[in-house]
């Protein structure tokens, strides 16, 4: 994804799928990064334009909360699940999946760039 090669992130990330359910070994007190291939699967769908795939990588992510508990990429894939409805033209799911989104972010500093942006993009939908 770093050398902007989307198509390529997914080809290599096709070989995690029957993993990404299993939990690491390294997973003491919480799961991070058990459903990250899933993660930047989608992130690379949405880079290719592909909207609904892109929202069926999130939604794996948010299907299986427990594998990810308190990792990072739980409440993204809330944002990245938003886009990738919005891009697929599914707006009224979008908007779901934008309040969710802000209602986790509820609480939090409101000149953090992610948070600002998300609620343009929100914004934006009405």
């Amino acid at each position: 994804m770093k050398r902007g090669e989307p198509r390529n992130a997914i080809e290599i990330l096709q070989m995690a799928i029957p993993y990404e359910l299993a939990v690491p070994i390294t997973a003491f007190d919480a799961f991070f990064g058990s459903l990250l291939p899933a993660y930047v699967r989608g992130e690379a769908y949405l880079a290719l334009h592909q909207g609904s795939r892109a929202a069926a990588e999130f939604q794996k992510i948010l299907d299986h909360r427990g594998l990810v508990l308190a990792d990072p990429e739980a409440a993204m894939a809330r944002l990245q699940l938003s886009r990738g409805l919005v891009m697929s033209g599914e707006t009224a799911r979008a908007r779901i999946a934008y309040q969710d989104f802000l209602n986790l972010w509820k609480d939090a500093d409101n000149d953090i760039p992610i948070l600002k942006q998300a609620k343009s993009e929100y914004a934006n939908l009405r």
